[in-house]
């Protein structure tokens, strides 16, 4: 969402977004780091490897089908897409293919 929204990553904005400290995503970062799924270019902005980049592009397609969902069921969409963040990490392969063959249908 960082990279659409502003062209690049910086882990300042990763903690700004998920309200969390800087050395919580120093951590993190590290360890995306030393499995591949990201890099830093020279002027220390985060890139996505492909790796990183295919399960990044997953997971924005289950926020926003999420995020879809809930404002069609009457959430706000404030609230729909703060739910669509704590809903999206946990939810099981299954659920989620169950979920876009649904909507699918209505679209």
């Amino acid at each position: 969402m960082l990279k659409e929204e502003r062209g690049y990553i910086r882990s300042i904005d990763v903690a700004d977004k998920l309200s969390v400290t800087k050395p919580s995503v120093s951590y993190a970062t590290k360890r995306l780091r030393e499995n591949g799924y990201i890099s830093f270019d020279p002027a220390g902005m985060i890139v996505l490897e492909p790796t990183g980049l295919e399960i990044a592009q997953r997971m924005l397609e289950r926020h926003r089908l999420l995020t879809e969902l809930l404002i069609n069921l009457g959430v706000s969409p404030e609230t729909a897409r703060d739910d669509a963040c704590k809903i999206e990490h946990d939810l099981s392969v299954e659920t989620f293919d169950a979920i876009r063959a649904h909507a699918q249908q209505y679209r």
